[in-house]
């Protein structure tokens, strides 16, 4: 099966109106910069997307909800976003917001075939509002759902031509988990190479998960806050 593509554009060429997606990410870590700009060149709306944020205004998903591509966001953090709080409080966008915690398990689970699992978080809270809650040892547990998605859109440091990838540092972030959680997943890497290139311990990601593969290009790799010490 042949798994690398030539770019962006062909890569999320069959991502339709409504699609749920996922897309990898920590702040302005790790982004899969190539696909979100194929994605506003596309013009598909009406998604649900599942990330951890929701990027800056002129960055990442920021760039999506800036053209009103996304209907729906969840996420646990938006505080970097000024267009995203201001959909949010005039009620122009859908927001499932979820402990981060939560957030990262929910998409393990989905990779692990794991159908839900109990966690203490948000209980007491509005967050609790609808789901099963049960006693374990003296200590109540809300249920919560694997979350899985139509495709995953990650970006590795560098990945080899079956589809197995390797991430720097913390670029790993959610990346890893949600390679497993999509039914279709979409890889961009800064280095494409032949297999064998990558020694089988450096691999955080098995090809078997990874559908789609190119390289990308001119990656900004921004720093969300920039702070020195004087």
């Amino acid at each position: 099966m042949n798994k690398v593509v030539a770019n962006a554009d062909e890569a999320v060429k069959d991502i339709q109106d409504g699609a749920t997606i996922m897309l990898g990410g920590f702040g302005l870590c790790g982004i899969p910069e190539n696909s979100i700009a194929a994605l506003v060149r596309r013009g598909v709306k009406d998604l649900t997307c599942i990330s951890n944020n929701a990027g800056v205004d002129d960055f990442g998903l920021g760039l999506m909800l800036k053209t009103r591509q996304i209907k729906k966001m969840m996420s646990s953090y938006v505080g970097e976003n000024a267009e995203f709080e201001r959909q949010l409080l005039h009620g122009e966008l859908e927001v499932d917001l979820i402990p981060q915690g939560t957030l990262a398990t929910r998409i393990q689970m989905a990779g692990m075939g794991i159908p839900a699992f109990y966690t203490p978080a948000g209980y007491g809270t509005e967050i609790a509002e609808g789901k099963e809650v049960r006693e374990f040892n003296g200590k109540m547990y809300l249920m919560e759902h694997a979350l899985h998605a139509s495709f995953s859109i990650v970006k590795a440091w560098k990945g080899d031509t079956l589809g197995n990838l390797v991430f720097r540092k913390t670029t790993r972030n959610f990346s890893t988990s949600m390679a497993k959680a999509g039914d279709i997943t979409i890889v961009e890497v800064e280095q494409l190479v032949q297999p064998g290139e990558i020694d089988p311990d450096d691999v955080h990601v098995a090809g078997i998960y990874v559908h789609r593969i190119f390289q990308g290009k001119d990656y900004e790799k921004r720093i969300e806050r920039r702070t020195v010490k004087l």
